[in-house]
């Protein structure tokens, strides 16, 4: 077999750029790095959870210096990031002009809500405890969950999606999607003390709005019922809100933006679900029909509808 030179190499994977041009990213603006954005993720995660993510030790003497030099590393390198994707949102138009000064005002915004965010994030912590009754303590939640791991990224992504940083937000929880298999779009509206126990595969939605108290499972999905007009649909509330105090249990798909699940309702494993369902309602699929109960209601004779 003929060997093929690095020359003859280089000739073929060059004509394929020329014909091949929609991936590829040449003479373009400098694009956010996913390496630079998986240090920041880490950085940021020691600075919400102080002595938890990091590899020694930090006494209460230490905290103030220690806080104030990794907040400067972060503010540095998330600032340079931010600028990229302002130059790459808007390449010609007047908020690309002055990039430096609008990432300086994003980053100093996002890292001011830190003390807001780690105050919901308390709330995670406490639902995980409180409804996992495997977890020995807080600290086992923090350090062990992947969950955990997740929204942490996710509430700060959320903050930069709201400013309509491009880019950026979906790297990170990207970045997060990857170490732990729980894939939540930094667009979703998510409340306090959320829970998602186990977490592998679930997949929660661009236009997601999530209540307080909201315990998910397992390979959930609060999706899009469809997908066939991409332009005509980007931008509308095209995923499902979830109101409080409601339970949703492995495998449940839950699609379309006009679908609600009332509050304090349980949803069952794989039921598939594309309209409301009134509050307090029990969903449930017996392996044969998908049935909506009503749970201030007693089950039938001899059936046993627990969860």
């Amino acid at each position: 077999m003929k060997r093929i030179s690095v020359t003859e190499l280089t000739d073929r994977l060059v004509a394929s750029y020329a014909k091949v041009g929609g991936i590829n990213h040449v003479d373009g603006v400098n694009l956010p790095s996913k390496t630079t954005i998986s240090h920041i993720s880490c950085q940021l995660l020691r600075l919400l959870f102080p002595g938890f993510f990091d590899d020694k030790p930090i006494h209460s003497s230490e905290l103030k210096i220690e806080t104030a030099l990794l907040l400067d590393e972060v503010k540095n390198s998330l600032e340079d990031e931010i600028a990229k994707s302002i130059v790459y949102r808007a390449p010609g138009e007047n908020t690309a002009a002055h990039p430096n000064e609008l990432a300086d005002e994003i980053t100093c915004d996002l890292l001011g809500q830190l003390p807001e965010i780690r105050e919901i994030l308390q709330t995670d912590v406490d639902a995980a405890y409180n409804g996992d009754p495997a977890a020995i303590s807080r600290e086992e939640v923090i350090v062990a969950y992947p969950f955990i791991e997740t929204i942490a990224i996710q509430r700060m992504a959320h903050a930069l999606y709201q400013k309509d940083v491009a880019l950026l937000p979906r790297i990170m929880t990207e970045w997060a999607h990857d170490r732990t298999g729980i894939d939540l779009h930094p667009g979703a509206k998510i409340g306090s003390h959320f829970f998602i126990d186990h977490g592998t595969g679930t997949v929660v939605g661009e236009t997601c709005e999530i209540g307080d108290h909201v315990k998910i499972y397992h390979g959930v999905t609060l999706g899009a019922k469809s997908t066939s007009r991409v332009e005509e649909l980007r931008g509308s509330k095209r995923h499902p809100t979830i109101e409080d105090h409601v339970t949703v249990y492995p495998g449940a798909t839950i699609l379309g933006g006009d679908t609600v699940i009332g509050q304090g309702s349980t949803i069952g494993g794989n039921v598939f679900i594309m309209d409301s369902v009134k509050p307090k309602s029990l969903v449930i699929y017996d392996g044969l029909d998908m049935r909506v109960l009503d749970k201030d209601k007693k089950p039938p004779p001899n059936q046993d509808f627990q969860i």
